[in-house]
C-alpha cells in the first residue's frame, strides 16, 4: 500500500463518524418530493416525429435568452450524474456511512435532470433536438474533477453544491414563469441540503487536519470551475448568464465564497503549519482579487446595458 493510499484510507476512516452523524441529520431534514407535480403538463403538446406533432421553432421559446442559457447549462450539468456518482463512489467508497450517503445523494440528484428536461420540453424553452445532441456530446465526454486528495474532493463538492444552489435559485427568479420559479426553488432546496452536509463535513475535516484541509480549500477556490464548464458553447452561454446577473462574479463572491469563508471561520483558524498559513493568506488574497474582478465585470455589464438602451 502506498503512502498516498494509506493517507486516503485514514482520512475517510476518521471522518466516517461525522458522515454518519450528518447523514442522520440529512435524512431527518430532507423531504420527498415528486417531479411530475412540478411540470406544467397542460402547456405541453406533441412534437414532430412518430406522433406527428408540431416541430419546435424559436418563437416558441418565451423565456429570456439568458434564462434559456442557464436552463440548458443547469440541465446538462445535472445530466452528467453518472460521472459524478462514479467520482464520489470511487473516492469515498460504497460501504458504511460513506456508501449510504453516496447512494442517497445520487438518488436525490437524479430527480433534477428528469424534471428539468420535462419542464423545458413542456414549455418548449429550447430546441429539443439541439439539446439532445448536446447531451450526447457532454455525457459522452464524461467528467473528472481532478481532485488530488479526499480533502480536495470534499472542498470541491462543498463549493460546487453552493454554487449550483445559487444558479438554480437565480434561474427561477429570472424566468418570469411561476411553474419554473417553483421548480427551481425546489431543486435549489435539495442542493442547499447537500451543501450543508458537505460544508459541515468539511468543517470537521478542518478540525482534524486544519493545515491540509485549508490548503485543499484554497486550491479549489483559486481554480474553481462549475462541473458544466466543458459543455459545448459554455463560455458563450456563461457570458450571457453573467451579463443578466443570474450568475456572475458578484454572485459567486457574495453567495458562495464569502459565506463559506465566514461559516468555516477561515481567517481565524490556528495551528495550521506553514502550508496552512500560506493557504490562509492565499484565500485572503483570492477574496480581494475576486472583489476587484467583480467590480470590473459589473462596470462592463453596465456599459453594455447603457449602449443597448441607447441604440433602441
Amino acid at each position: 500500500m502506498t503512502e498516498a493510499v494509506a493517507e486516503t484510507e485514514r482520512v475517510l476512516r476518521e471522518l466516517e463518524p461525522a458522515v454518519e452523524r450528518l447523514l442522520e441529520r440529512h435524512l431527518a431534514t430532507a423531504r420527498d418530493w415528486f417531479p411530475h407535480q412540478y411540470v406544467p403538463w397542460s402547456a405541453a403538446h406533441d412534437y414532430d416525429g412518430p406522433l406527428d406533432g408540431t416541430a419546435w421553432s424559436p418563437e416558441q421559446a418565451a423565456l429570456p435568452q439568458a434564462v434559456q442559457d442557464v436552463l440548458v447549462v443547469n440541465l446538462l450539468t445535472e445530466d452528467n450524474l453518472p460521472s459524478y456518482h462514479f467520482e464520489i463512489a470511487t473516492r469515498f467508497g460504497r460501504d458504511g456511512a460513506w456508501g449510504t450517503w453516496v447512494h442517497r445523494w445520487t438518488a436525490e440528484e437524479d430527480r433534477h435532470a428528469s424534471v428539468l428536461r420535462a419542464y423545458v420540453h413542456a414549455r418548449r424553452v429550447v430546441d429539443p433536438i439541439a439539446l439532445e445532441n448536446l447531451r450526447m456530446r457532454h455525457v459522452g465526454t464524461g467528467y473528472h474533477s481532478g481532485a488530488t486528495t479526499p480533502l480536495h474532493a470534499l472542498a470541491y463538492v462543498t463549493v460546487q453544491e453552493l454554487a449550483t444552489r445559487q444558479a438554480h435559485r437565480n434561474a427561477g427568479a429570472a424566468c418570469g414563469d411561476r411553474a419554473g420559479e417553483q421548480l427551481m426553488a425546489r431543486i435549489a432546496a435539495d442542493e442547499n441540503l447537500h451543501m450543508l452536509f458537505y460544508r459541515d463535513l468539511f468543517a470537521d475535516a478542518l478540525a482534524l487536519y486544519p493545515g491540509a484541509a485549508l490548503v485543499a480549500l484554497a486550491d479549489v477556490l483559486e481554480h474553481f470551475e462549475m462541473p458544466g464548464a466543458m459543455i459545448p458553447g459554455f463560455r458563450r452561454r456563461a457570458a450571457r448568464i453573467a451579463a443578466s446577473g443570474i450568475y456572475n462574479l458578484d454572485v459567486h463572491l457574495e453567495h458562495v465564497v464569502a459565506p463559506l469563508v465566514r461559516a468555516l471561520k477561515v481567517t481565524s483558524l490556528v495551528g495550521l503549519g506553514a502550508a496552512g498559513e500560506q493557504a490562509q493568506e492565499r484565500l485572503g488574497a483570492h477574496v480581494k482579487q475576486l472583489t476587484v474582478r467583480a467590480a470590473r465585470a459589473r462596470e462592463l455589464f453596465e456599459r453594455m446595458e447603457a449602449m443597448r438602451r441607447s441604440s433602441e
